[in-house]
């Protein structure tokens, strides 16, 4: 037996699948590709998550597209974060090239253009279906290490939303929280010190700074109403294929701060809402986060801890969660070694410090007996991509240098006109768009300060009057001497007198 024919019947034997599949290329040897020696990657592996990573222009996007081509003719929704605004052609049938013909030859598929459902999301004022939601929600805890704040700061956060619930007090958005900062520490300081212990100025300061940090990175579009509901992600559109939601986040990349929060935050949301799904033959839904280095490098610990905690238990809700990089490195280890799959674009040595990088990125992948890793990684074509997954069984399949599949839709972004089309006849964008600012926390308490301080001024005023009218009475009790004198009975009598006499 050749080489080659051993070669096949590995990769053959270790991607079989006896259950629902999807294709993303053909294996190729000493770089040519081995016409219907199929990678496959099993659905029912697709919740443990994975990894798409290579050097810019490798053809990352181009694969992110192809598995989101694949799970959506599945019936498999997916949810893209798009930082590099290049994936709305997902929307758009591709057309024929000599060049795609050629490529789905060599792998032994043929090339059929569609067009796929796509609804877009904003988190910003970018058009498209706004993202939102409420800072209660969140939740003390979430909160907090988002915020990174100090344990004393963690214990006011939860006294804060303690008191809401006490009072039952909407806390909607940011306002509604720097409200409560502001209430907790000035009128209502007696209040909160009677029922829940004294709050320090220092520390609501502290935390009021952290607050206006993440403001400024725009995260007051984010909190507030009406919130999204994370099942509208898992929407089939009638032809039974799964919506593909395409978040725009082209005006966030330099606010990771934004970015890591809503990513988190939804995660904890579904997590929390959808229900235990175990072994199940597919997944629910699909995430891509792309430029995934700007979740991690802006990270505290408390968040990375966090992250970390909700990529293990969210596959038990039938959640695949795939990051999009340039450098496996980016991802920090805890998580990268949940990642079932992963493929590898090329990655390019130009230092010294790029031929270690790659020696231990070569280290993350099954030995093989066909290449030599750190090798192929710096040979890699455009299209091209080392590939490990998960068989049916939960083993690791036998690494494969790949030919990738030509995506079906359009390889290139949607026109403006193109794009307002597909947002205008959204099912989602009326209900998600509409401003809803219902009163809340920092509407009540504003007038219970106002009432509070009208109360203030009015005792002043009432204090200040009844001093006026002691002085005003202390005042009057003093007699005038000119009048004191005339009105005295040693001068009354003396006066009788003189008259008297006057009048004999």
């Amino acid at each position: 037996m050749s080489n080659t024919e051993a070669f096949r019947n590995i990769i053959e034997e270790g991607y079989q699948c006896k259950g629902d599949a999807i294709i993303v290329g053909a294996a190729m040897l000493d770089n040519s590709p081995l016409t219907n020696a199929h990678v496959k990657i099993p659905l029912k592996t697709l919740n443990r998550h994975g990894l798409i990573a290579g050097a810019t222009g490798t053809g990352k996007t181009k694969s992110l597209q192809v598995l989101a081509e694949q799970l959506s003719q599945k019936g498999i929704p997916v949810l893209l974060m798009d930082v590099k605004g290049d994936l709305s052609g997902l929307a758009a049938a591709g057309k024929p090239h000599p060049k795609i013909d050629e490529r789905m030859s060599h792998i032994g598929l043929e090339f059929e253009p569609k067009k796929f459902p796509v609804e877009i999301l904003s988190l910003s004022q970018q058009k498209g279906v706004r993202l939102r939601a409420t800072v209660s929600e969140f939740g003390p805890v979430l909160l907090s290490r988002i915020l990174d704040l100090t344990e004393t700061q963690q214990g006011i956060v939860a006294v804060i939303f303690k008191y809401c619930d006490d009072q039952n007090l909407p806390l909607l958005d940011l306002k509604d929280f720097k409200k409560l900062l502001q209430y907790a520490t000035d009128v209502g300081k007696d209040e909160f010190q009677e029922n829940y212990g004294r709050i320090s100025t220092a520390s609501t300061g502290a935390i009021l700074r952290k607050i206006i940090e993440l403001e400024q990175q725009g995260a007051e579009l984010f909190f507030g109403e009406r919130s999204f509901e994370v099942e509208d992600l898992t929407r089939i559109d009638e032809n039974g294929m799964g919506m593909i939601n395409i978040l725009r986040l082209t005006d966030i990349q330099d606010r990771p701060k934004l970015f890591s929060t809503f990513m988190l935050s939804l995660l904890a949301e579904i997590y929390a809402k959808f229900p235990e799904k175990g072994d199940s033959e597919r997944p629910e839904l699909v995430l891509f986060i792309d430029e995934a280095h700007l979740v991690f490098n802006e990270a505290s610990d408390a968040l990375l801890d966090q992250i970390n905690s909700v990529i293990k238990l969210i596959r038990s809700k039938g959640i695949g969660v795939y990051f999009v990089t340039q450098n496996p490195s980016d991802i920090p280890d805890d998580v990268l070694s949940q990642l079932g799959l992963k493929v590898q674009h090329a990655l390019r040595a130009f230092t010294a410090k790029d031929r270690k990088d790659i020696k231990l990125t070569a280290q993350n992948y099954p030995l093989s007996d066909f290449y030599d890793t750190a090798e192929v990684l710096t040979a890699l074509g455009t299209g091209e991509a080392l590939i490990t997954a998960l068989d049916e069984k939960g083993r690791p399949t036998p690494l494969a240098a790949t030919l990738m599949r030509a995506p079906e839709s359009r390889m290139d972004i949607l026109s403006a006109e193109e794009l307002d089309i597909l947002i205008n006849n959204s099912k989602l964008i009326e209900r998600y768009n509409e401003v809803i600012d219902r009163e809340s926390a920092y509407e009540i308490l504003t007038e219970k300060i106002k009432v509070a301080q009208s109360e203030e001024i009015q005792e002043k005023a009432r204090k200040e009057r009844d001093k006026m009218n002691k002085t005003t009475t202390r005042r009057s009790t003093r007699m005038n001497p000119i009048v004191k004198v005339l009105t005295s009975a040693t001068f009354i009598r003396g006066v009788m007198g003189i008259l008297t006499k006057a009048m004999k």
